[in-house]
């Protein structure tokens, strides 16, 4: 069925009297059914109402918009009729007169008496046949509703949008009219959109219930389906085997964001101290590893950005494994650092056992520039693809290949273990995966210690420039667009130094910029090579970064414009789908629980709100796309599902689901 409503990356920025702005709602993406009925559920203030006057017309969209059958909405329109709670009839007007205002109005080029037919018939539809000739003020709140909902319906609408009905009315009227929405929506397949408050009434009326996190910047945080078929009577719905799983979700969830106001509120009472340049600190250690995509930060220090955002000292600390990273800036000896993409989450989920160290990340510093390296000895058997090594395997089941992996949290290790479990190669019992920093990666492998590796650059193409190794899979090829670095700073830092954090993120952004801009390639292959950072050949980094990329199997070097991603695409948008993806795998392998709470979670590892404030300060798209991740294999990852697209695995560990405190 095609798509009947759009709501496309919405964003509603209200102007403050103070000059400042409020951000009631940020990248909202919501694609709608005809005929389905849709809930939007949340906390006060969350922007359920904003959303819904957006839909109708009755406010605009500051970017992104809303599309009804393709066309843009941008006023209000008879095909998109609303209810509102306080009824909004006319005193002076019977029942029959106002619904007849309303179809006079829409059909007025109509006969007379077809528009008296539609109107009785609405009169009928709501069961207010006695009272058709009763003013407002002679009838009960219920009834009022029920001429509410006729006058809208009386117009034929495409779209009817309700916004909390029922809020007003006692529990009895409340059921009886929920029961004859059922029945008219059902009956005339309308297409609805409800902002409700009662989780009861949402699975009672609705196919699916969008739940928005709280505001400001109040996103979708969860979107649930409510597999109960139609027609729905009230009895059955409660006895449905679904229905208190659903109900206990929503509950989950909406009190999982009542938890998070009260963290934010005690937040925001905090003692904020600025020094010089309106910075809280000006001298920081940034932790890196000695990788093609460390050039972000190469270049802020080379290039100036730093200085230009205030931040006066910045040393610039090489490190020597990730273990080293994550163990600097969970003790504080670095302010911040270059990540592996999972790892904010995993030290924020005490990955392994470990006491949570709570890591933020506000920025992407890269994508993509991951590649799967095999040994020559294994391409000299006859090993070029995900097949072949799968034969080989079968082929001596008592020889385990050694593969290195760069950290368990790694996008490196998550890529590698989807890669070979899609060719059904279990990463646990058919090889062995062993943790190597990256820099050690093609001496392994030339000692023979290892059979391959999945690292980043230049490591791969080091091993094809030494004849020890080919690429047998790049990033590319499995996910275009992978996450593969971030800036990991503990979330007590960020609290503690916003401006400083705000900072720094556009010093980065700025040189995320510079770094994709192919003019300036040369300049950055100079300065990364130098010996205080990757202290390299520059001929192991030109491939797939200047260069055509070279694989070493014999194929013609390729062109990959995309390989080394550091600003184009939205590459640097912290990209909450992503990273629940990210958990997925983590959990699939166990090296997490899967956390019930993963709305949560994601949200205080995923700080959009301060990637936003920043891109906005330098004039640039302060939004990504959230969209459905697509893999090599023809699977795609539904951030609504995460648990049922877990258990759609076929090869993985046992999936277990817990509550994280964090």
């Amino acid at each position: 069925m095609t798509t009947f409503v759009e709501v496309d990356h919405v964003d509603r920025v209200f102007d403050l009297p103070n000059g400042s702005k409020y951000i009631a709602l940020k990248n909202i993406e919501l694609k709608i059914k005809q005929g389905e009925f849709v809930s939007l559920i949340g906390h006060s203030g969350c922007g359920k109402s904003t959303l819904l006057n957006i839909i109708a017309g009755l406010d605009q969209a500051s970017i992104g918009g809303v599309t009804l059958e393709g066309r843009e909405v941008r006023e209000p329109s008879p095909d998109r009729m609303v209810v509102f709670q306080n009824y909004s009839l006319l005193p002076w007007l019977t029942v029959r007169e106002n619904i007849a205002l309303a179809v006079d109005e829409v059909y007025k080029d109509q006969p007379k008496g077809e528009r008296r037919g539609i109107v009785e018939e609405h009169i009928d539809m709501v069961g207010l046949r006695l009272a058709a000739n009763k003013r407002p003020s002679e009838l009960s709140g219920g009834m009022k509703q029920r001429v509410a909902i006729a006058r809208a319906l009386a117009t034929r609408p495409k779209l009817l949008l309700l916004d909390e009905p029922f809020g007003a009315l006692d529990a009895l009227t409340r059921g009886s009219l929920q029961q004859q929405l059922m029945k008219i929506c059902n009956e005339h397949n309308v297409t609805c959109v409800m902002v409700t408050h009662d989780v009861d009434e949402a699975l009672l009326l609705s196919d699916r219930i969008v739940m928005l996190t709280n505001g400001p910047e109040a996103h979708i945080g969860q979107i649930l389906e409510v597999p109960i078929p139609r027609p729905r009577q009230r009895l059955e719905v409660v006895n449905h085997p679904s229905y208190y799983n659903l109900r206990n979700e929503m509950i989950y969830f909406l009190n999982q964001q009542k938890q998070a106001k009260k963290r934010q509120a005690a937040q925001t009472q905090a003692p904020v101290i600025i020094s010089r340049n309106g910075l809280e600190k000006v001298n920081l250690d940034i932790g890196f590893l000695p990788l093609t995509d460390a050039a972000p930060l190469i270049v802020a220090q080379e290039k100036g950005f730093f200085a230009q955002y205030g931040l006066e000292q910045i040393t610039l600390s090489r490190e020597t494994s990730w273990k080293d990273i994550a163990k600097g800036v969970g003790t504080g000896r670095l302010d911040a650092a270059q990540m592996v993409a999972g790892m904010p989450l995993a030290l924020t989920l005490g990955a392994g056992g470990k006491k949570s160290i709570p890591i933020v990340n506000a920025l992407n510093l890269s994508r993509n520039a991951n590649a799967i390296t095999f040994s020559k000895r294994l391409y000299n058997q006859g090993v070029r693809t995900l097949a072949d090594l799968k034969t080989a395997i079968n082929a001596s089941p008592d020889q385990i290949l050694t593969l290195g992996i760069v950290h368990p949290t790694s996008m490196q290790n998550l890529i590698l273990r989807y890669w070979l479990a899609a060719g059904g190669i279990d990463p646990d019992t058919d090889v062995s995966l062993t943790v190597i920093p990256p820099t050690e990666m093609v001496s392994q492998l030339k000692a023979g210690n290892i059979d391959g590796y999945c690292a980043g650059e230049p490591w791969n193409y080091r091993a094809v420039h030494e004849d020890v190794g080919f690429i047998a899979a790049t990033a590319l090829e499995i996910w275009s667009g992978q996450p593969k670095k971030v800036l990991g700073v503990r979330e007590e830092w960020a609290q503690k130094y916003p401006e400083t954090y705000l900072a720094l993120v556009k010093a980065l952004l700025e040189a995320c910029k510079y770094c994709d801009d192919f003019r300036n390639r040369e300049e950055i292959v100079e300065l990364i090579c130098r010996p205080e950072y990757l202290n390299t050949n520059p001929a192991y980094i030109r491939p797939g970064f200047t260069d055509p990329y070279d694989r070493g199997d014999g194929t013609a070097p390729q062109e990959l414009a995309r390989y080394n991603q550091f600003y184009l695409n939205q590459t640097n948008y912290p990209n909450r789908t992503e990273l629940l993806w990210m958990v997925t795998q983590l959990a699939r392998w166990g090296l997490v629980s899967f956390p019930k709470n993963w709305v949560e979670v994601i949200d205080r590892v995923c700080r959009t709100d301060i990637f936003g404030a920043a891109a906005r300060d330098l004039g640039i798209l302060d939004i990504g796309q959230d969209d459905p991740i697509h893999l090599f294999d023809g699977k795609v990852f539904n951030p609504s599902e995460p648990l049922e697209y877990l258990n759609s695995l076929e090869i993985k560990r046992r999936i277990r689901v817990e509550e994280v405190f964090i």
